[in-house]
C-alpha cells in the first residue's frame, strides 16, 4: 500500500465514530486471531513465558483479548491522526495521577515520560503536547511517500519530533537540562550498542539505557503514562504514575530493573491492552532457553 493511498484510507477511516472504530478494530483482531498467524504465536509465547501460572485456556482467553485491543488501537490511529487536536483530547474523561506533574515547573528541572505500548500511546503523546513544549523520539516508516505525513500529524499539537540518531540524542539531553519535557517509548527492542539485559517478568531482555542515561544526566524526573481505553468507546482515562524510586540509581544494572518493573507494574493494571504481539524477547541472554 503506497503513502496516498494509506492517507486516503486513514481520512476515510477517521470518520468512524470511537465506539465504531473499536468496535471494527476489535473485530479485526478476532480475525487475526482465529487465522492463527505469527502475531498470535507470539502473542502466545509472551504471555507463557510472563505468566508461567496462568492455564492454557487463560492464555488463550488473554491472548484473543490481547490482539482484539491491539486492533482497537490500530483503528483508533486514524482518528487520532486526523481528528483535530481538541476533538482527541475531548476523548479523555479522567486524569489519574495528574498531581505528579503539579511539581513540574518547565525550565527548571526537565521531565522524562516513558509511555509503554499500552492503551493508546498516540493520544498520550497528543495530551503531554498540549500542556508542554514536549520533545519525542521519532524513527521514519519503512512505507516511502509516509513520512511527512506522520511528521506532518505527530507535530501539529506543537510536539517537536527527534530522530534516533546521535545528533537527535543528544538534542534530547539538551531539551531535559533546559527543564524541558521528553516522551520516550520504554519497552522497544533498542540496538544491540544501546541496550543492555535486564529482568522483565523475570525475563532477561535487552532494554533501552537512554531512559535512565537521561534521568542520570540531566537530573529529570522519569513518570510512566498511559491512555486507558475505556469499555463500551467511552474514551480514555490518562494514567500517570511515579517510575519505580531504583530508576534514579547511577547503577545501570539496578536502574534498567526498576525501569522494566515501572513497565510492569502499568501492565499489570490493563493487561489486555498490552502490545503482547511484539517480540520483546527477540534477543535471548547468554545461557537462557529462547522465547521464540
Amino acid at each position: 500500500m503506497t503513502g496516498k493511498l494509506i492517507k486516503v484510507v486513514f481520512r476515510l477511516l477517521s470518520m468512524l465514530s470511537l465506539g465504531n472504530a473499536q468496535r471494527l478494530g476489535r473485530l479485526l483482531g478476532s480475525i487475526a486471531w482465529k487465522l492463527n498467524g505469527r502475531s498470535v504465536e507470539t502473542t502466545r509465547k509472551n504471555l507463557r513465558a510472563c505468566y508461567p501460572e496462568l492455564r492454557e485456556d487463560e492464555i488463550e482467553t488473554m491472548g484473543r483479548q490481547s490482539l482484539r485491543e491491539t486492533g482497537a488501537t490500530a483503528l483508533e490511529l486514524p482518528i487520532m491522526w486526523e481528528w483535530p487536536v481538541e476533538k482527541c483530547l475531548g476523548l479523555i474523561r479522567e486524569i489519574e495521577g495528574e498531581e505528579l506533574l503539579s511539581d513540574y515547573t518547565a525550565g527548571k528541572q526537565g521531565l522524562l515520560l516513558l509511555a509503554p505500548h499500552l492503551g493508546n500511546w498516540e493520544l498520550t503523546g497528543l495530551f503531554f503536547a498540549s500542556r508542554y513544549k514536549m520533545a519525542a523520539l521519532y524513527s521514519p516508516p519503512n512505507q516511502p511517500g509516509l513520512e511527512n505525513y506522520i511528521k506532518t500529524v505527530r507535530s501539529r499539537s506543537g510536539s517537536e519530533l527527534v530522530a534516533t540518531d546521535r545528533r537527535g540524542i543528544m538534542r534530547l539531553f539538551a531539551i531535559l537540562r533546559e527543564g524541558g519535557v521528553v516522551g520516550i517509548l520504554p519497552d522497544q527492542t533498542p540496538r544491540r550498542e544501546g541496550g543492555e539485559f535486564a529482568p522483565f517478568f523475570g525475563i532477561p531482555a535487552i532494554t533501552m539505557t537512554l531512559a535512565s542515561k537521561l534521568v542520570h544526566k540531566t537530573g529529570a524526573v522519569p513518570l510512566i503514562t498511559y491512555a486507558h481505553r475505556l469499555p463500551d468507546g467511552r474514551g480514555f482515562k490518562i494514567v500517570i504514575r511515579k517510575a519505580e524510586a531504583g530508576m534514579t540509581s547511577k547503577d545501570m544494572t539496578e536502574s534498567l530493573a526498576a525501569l522494566n518493573q515501572s513497565v510492569e507494574k502499568c501492565i499489570a493494571e490493563a493487561p489486555e491492552q498490552y502490545q503482547w504481539e511484539y517480540k520483546r524477547f527477540r534477543r535471548t541472554a547468554p545461557g537462557h532457553t529462547p522465547v521464540y
